[in-house]
């Protein structure tokens, strides 16, 4: 074989692997590329999932917070949707009744709340929680001294027990009632249920509830008008003026939903301005009693 012949032999030789060197790094960086953006995928695919785990988990302890203080406003406007025999109409000059309900109490700001309704002559209703020291139970003398309403709002305040049967519910109920009775000399007959009668948290029937309240005489409140204090710092002291008075003047009967707890210092802020307001409107405000007629989310027939 002439040297020229061995020599291109050699050369294409050298090119073929050249050639197949070419083609495996190809495939190699082919194949890294791949891997890195199969890596990138995953790893955007894992933070979407937190994300979305962390946003679900978020929703989850809004509306558990919002179950915990009371039931959303929501529930209270469709009942009001359906029934339009509380509505008042246009040019019909009748005159709202407002009820100044307060869940919770008493607490650090009870005494605020009292100083001020004293001071603009007004009655509201309180819907209680135990407390055993003495200043609360002070508070409580107070508030009935002064003819306010006293109503029965749990004993414990806690759902996981109250809800987990309807003996449970049942020995709330008394104990509360009893507690009271200790206190002001008498067992209230108005009840306002823990998260409201539509709440979701309950394991049993609440019409068995309600069955109960009704063998002991007891009226529910629920509410259709509400301030927006359930969520802590949810609102500035004019804007809770604003959530009640857009919400008052619609309605023959305005039960308005209020707290009385130590986080509620917003809501004790924005009493005095509340009762100017709804006092130019020219309301009737009124304590619950016994011939309030009723505002109930659920009913039991």
């Amino acid at each position: 074989m002439s040297q020229d012949k061995k020599d291109n032999n050699l050369k294409d030789t050298r090119d073929k692997r050249k050639r197949v060197e070419r083609i495996k790094n190809g495939i190699i960086i082919a194949i890294f590329v791949s891997i890195i953006v199969s890596l990138i995928a995953i790893i955007g695919l894992i933070i979407s999932i937190v994300n979305m785990i962390g946003l679900s988990s978020r929703i989850e302890d809004l509306e558990k917070t919002q179950v915990n203080n009371t039931q959303p406003a929501s529930t209270a406007k469709q009942e009001n949707n359906t029934d339009t025999s509380n509505i008042i109409q246009p040019d019909s000059g009748e005159v709202p009744s407002v009820y100044l309900t307060f869940d919770d109490g008493p607490s650090t700001n009870t005494e605020s709340i009292l100083n001020t309704l004293a001071k603009y002559n007004v009655k509201a209703t309180f819907f209680l929680v135990a407390k055993e020291d003495d200043a609360s139970k002070d508070l409580i003398k107070r508030m009935s001294n002064e003819g306010h309403s006293i109503g029965v709002h749990s004993y414990s305040n806690k759902y996981s027990e109250i809800y987990s049967s309807i003996d449970s519910f049942k020995n709330d109920v008394d104990s509360m009632r009893s507690y009271l009775e200790s206190i002001i000399g008498y067992k209230p007959t108005l009840y306002r249920f823990p998260g409201g009668s539509g709440n979701k948290v309950t394991n049993v029937d609440i019409k068995e509830c309600i069955s109960y309240l009704d063998s002991l005489d007891m009226k529910y409140f629920d509410w259709n008008v509400s301030s927006g204090d359930a969520a802590s710092n949810a609102y500035t002291s004019d804007e809770l003026v604003e959530n009640v008075m857009k919400d008052v003047v619609k309605y023959k009967t305005s039960v308005v939903l209020l707290h009385d707890a130590d986080n509620k210092g917003t809501t004790a802020e924005a009493l005095p301005s509340l009762i100017e307001a709804l006092q130019a409107a020219n309301v009737n405000l009124l304590p619950i009693t016994d011939a309030t007629p009723l505002v109930q989310h659920v009913k039991a027939k």
